[in-house]
């Protein structure tokens, strides 16, 4: 059974910066997709970053430059360095997983239980 388990989320001060991990168990595909996602009261979930197992990465506009995207070398964990946070990075944030179902060559997604990030002005 695939499980994402997030941590790191808190207050922090704008200007300020916080590591969010994202730890993943249950799984031995190889092929596969990590980021992070983000939702603020009543908006909808948007992508945040996101890196392949070959460590391509992608940002949102919105926090290209400040935020980075990382994996470890198991590629079971994944990070995401948020600095210089402003106000409206306010959410919570959701590690997700996506990976390559070789049989049906689809993928399939998995999501952690979220993270609250506070950043007051």
């Amino acid at each position: 059974q695939v499980q994402l388990v997030e941590s790191g989320g808190g207050l922090v001060q704008a200007g300020g910066s916080l590591r969010l991990s994202c730890a993943i168990s249950g799984t031995i595909s190889s092929t596969r997709i990590m980021g992070w996602y983000r939702q603020a009261p009543g908006k909808q979930r948007e992508l945040v970053a996101q890196i392949t197992g070959g460590g391509s990465t992608k940002y949102a506009d919105s926090v290209q430059g400040r935020f980075t995207i990382s994996t470890n070398n198991a590629k079971n964990s994944v990070y995401l360095q948020m600095n210089s946070l402003k106000p409206e990075d306010a959410a919570v944030y959701y590690c997700n997983l996506r990976l390559l179902v070789r049989a049906t060559m689809r993928w399939d997604d998995y999501w952690g239980q979220g993270t609250q990030v506070t950043v007051s002005s």
